[in-house]
């Protein structure tokens, strides 16, 4: 999903082991861009798992989450922006809280990650 204020765009889907920034698009939003582009919006699934880098101290500290932390990409209901993460300790944020240049791998698209029952018949 990319935030409907990027639609204007051309967009392409994530990719599972790249690397992405948050960038501020001429529109004023921040999305997900490759490093040193600002052309091309990423589109990422919900309940994606990534893996941030590079979080500022004030977002750390509002939070309660570390410099580099796990996430997985949700959809909001609140606020005028949608596109955020939710951290392992329950937190939400929007990309525009993250704020720009944050590091953003995506370690497991949401088609990759196995269901309940392939890790049962694995066992």
């Amino acid at each position: 999903m990319c935030d409907y204020s990027l639609e204007m765009y051309g967009t392409r889907p994530a990719r599972e082991g790249e690397r992405y920034v948050t960038t501020r698009f001429r529109s004023g939003t921040i999305g997900l861009a490759v490093p040193g582009t600002q052309d091309t919006p990423i589109c990422v699934q919900c309940d994606t798992r990534l893996r941030l880098e590079g979080i500022p101290a004030d977002v750390q500290r509002r939070l309660r989450v570390g410099a580099i932390e796990e996430a997985s990409f949700v959809r909001l209901d609140k606020g005028p922006w949608h596109d955020g993460v939710r951290f392992g300790n329950g937190a939400e944020a929007s990309l525009q809280e993250l704020s720009a240049g944050v590091g953003v791998v995506v370690t497991s698209l949401l088609g990759n990650v196995p269901h309940f029952w392939e890790l049962i018949a694995t066992r």
